[in-house]
C-alpha cells in the first residue's frame, strides 16, 4: 500500500487524474473502475478538461462502477447512472454501450444480476484500476462494515450511519433506497491497481483504521492492505489521525525518483 498525503483536495484530484490518464495513455482499451460520491467528482471535472483539450480519449474506453441503488430506475435523478452521464459520460466520447452499473430492479433475483456482473466483469478481461472513496465508517463501495472479505457484487442493507451521511442528497419528497447492489470486497481486490481518494477531516478516523488498523470486517476498507498495487491518495485533514505521517511523506519523496523515470503504474 502506497500512501500519498496532499496538502489539499485539488491536489488529490490533480494526482488522481495523472493516474488514471496514464493508465489511458498507455492501455487506450483500459477498463476503469469507477465510484461515485463527492470525492471524485473533482476527478471526474479533471479528466473532462483533458478530453476537451485532446488529451484523453475514452472511446475504447470500458467502465464498470462500484454500485447502485436497488430498484432505481437510471433515469431518476438519484440513480448513480444519471450521476455519472452528469458528472463524466455525457461530456467525453464514450459509448453508453461500454458503461455498466450493478442494476436490480424489484423483479430481478439480486443473486443472479451479481453473478452476472461478475462474469461481465471477466468477459471485458478484468478491471485495469479502480476507483475508490472511503465512507466515515470505512466502507468502500457499499460493503458496509461487518461485510465479508471474499464477498462479491451482491446486494446490501446500508447502515443507518450511511443513510444519515447521504441524507442531504435527497429532498423530502424524495424516497432514500436502504438498498444496493454493490461489487464485493474480493471483486474490488481482483483489480489490477487500486486508487482510494479521500479528503476532509470526517474522513480522517476511516483513513487511520484503514492503513494502519487491524485488517477486519469492520473496516472493509482495511482489506486493501492485501493488495499489491493500491495507492491511497488523501489530503491533510483526511490524513490528521495518523501517527506515521512524517515516514509516508519520506517514503512518497523517495518513491517519486522511482516514478518519475518509469511511470506511476508500475511501482505502487
Amino acid at each position: 500500500m502506497q500512501v500519498i498525503i496532499l496538502d489539499t483536495p485539488e491536489q488529490v484530484a490533480e494526482k488522481s487524474a495523472q493516474w488514471v490518464t496514464e493508465l489511458i495513455e498507455q492501455k487506450p482499451a483500459a477498463v476503469l473502475g469507477l465510484a461515485t460520491g463527492s470525492t471524485p467528482i473533482s476527478l471526474y471535472q479533471l479528466l473532462v478538461e483533458q478530453y476537451r483539450q485532446g488529451v484523453l480519449s475514452f472511446a475504447n474506453v470500458t467502465t464498470f462502477n462500484l454500485d447502485e441503488y436497488h430498484n432505481i430506475a437510471a433515469e431518476n435523478l438519484q440513480s448513480y447512472r444519471t450521476f455519472m452521464q452528469k458528472h463524466l459520460f455525457e461530456h467525453v466520447d464514450i459509448a453508453v454501450s461500454r458503461t455498466f452499473l450493478p442494476t436490480c430492479s424489484a423483479e430481478q433475483n439480486p443473486r443472479l444480476q451479481g453473478e452476472e456482473y461478475e462474469q461481465l466483469i471477466k468477459a471485458k478481461g478484468g478491471i485495469d484500476l479502480q476507483i475508490l472513496g472511503i465512507g466515515a465508517n470505512g466502507h468502500i463501495g457499499f460493503n458496509e462494515p461487518t461485510s465479508s472479505l471474499a464477498s462479491r457484487t451482491r446486494i446490501k442493507t446500508l447502515t443507518k450511519q450511511t443513510l444519515a451521511d447521504n441524507s442531504r442528497l435527497f429532498t423530502q419528497d424524495e424516497v432514500q433506497p436502504t438498498m444496493a447492489m454493490t461489487m464485493g470486497i474480493a471483486t474490488i481486490l481482483e483489480a489490477n491497481h487500486v486508487l482510494l481518494m479521500a479528503t476532509g477531516e470526517n474522513k480522517a478516523s476511516a483513513v487511520k483504521q484503514m492503513i494502519t488498523g487491524p485488517l477486519n470486517a469492520m473496516c472493509p476498507a482495511s482489506a486493501l492492505q492485501l493488495h499489491q498495487h493500491a495507492v491511497i491518495i488523501i489530503d491533510k485533514a483526511a490524513a490528521s489521525e495518523l501517527t506515521e505521517q512524517d515516514y509516508f511523506l519520506w517514503a512518497d519523496k523517495e518513491q517519486r525518483k522511482v516514478t518519475d523515470d518509469h511511470g506511476l503504474l508500475t511501482v505502487c
